[in-house]
């Protein structure tokens, strides 16, 4: 099996982690790349599950030492990246990798990966509706809500440079969409 990887990019509280955990159970071919990331976890997130949580200075060790394949300071100090081990170790099992990343992740990804990747977008109706995703979802501060909201308004003019676009306005819609793309990508 060729090195496949699938890329899920949104904007924060866009939906696309719900659609990336509803996936992956539906294809066994499918495996969930763990990324790495310098901030805090929050709320019930676990190391190695949602990310590998490293100190700042962990990650610029690991910069330094070359072991990310891609990697992004999204904010000072905040760092989000994907491992080379994490990669060879999901395609050494003859895997498909699924990546769950912000948008410019996503398009570095795309632009490393190539033909091998698909890009999927997903887009939040309105950044009004971002917001109140974002303030109901109760895990970040006001402060935090609207600098989110601000990258996000920005992200969407990228949704154009990725292979699909899905707009998660109904969640079932969304979901069903994401299953058929996955399907005839991997080529069930």
């Amino acid at each position: 099996m060729d090195k496949k990887a699938i890329i899920f990019s949104a904007p924060s509280g866009a939906g696309k982690s719900t659609i990336v955990n509803h996936i992956i159970p539906l294809f066994p071919e499918l495996e969930f790349s763990v990324s790495a990331t310098s901030r805090a976890p929050r709320g019930q997130e676990t190391d190695g599950r949602e990310y590998y949580f490293f100190s700042e200075e962990e990650f610029r060790r690991k910069i330094a030492a070359d072991e990310f394949v891609e990697y992004e300071e999204v904010y000072p100090g905040s760092f989000y990246g994907t491992l080379k081990a994490e990669l060879q170790r999901i395609w050494d099992k003859g895997h498909v990798v699924v990546f769950d990343v912000d948008v410019k992740g996503g398009m570095n990804m795309k632009r490393i990966f190539g033909e091998r990747a698909f890009s999927v977008f997903i887009q939040p109706p309105s950044v009004e509706e971002l917001r109140n995703r974002l303030i109901h979802r109760a895990t970040d501060s006001a402060e935090a809500i609207e600098k989110r909201v601000a990258k996000a308004a920005e992200e969407m003019a990228y949704a154009d440079r990725f292979d699909h676009i899905i707009v998660n306005k109904d969640l079932g819609k969304a979901l069903k969409e994401a299953e058929t793309i996955v399907k005839e990508f991997i080529g069930k």
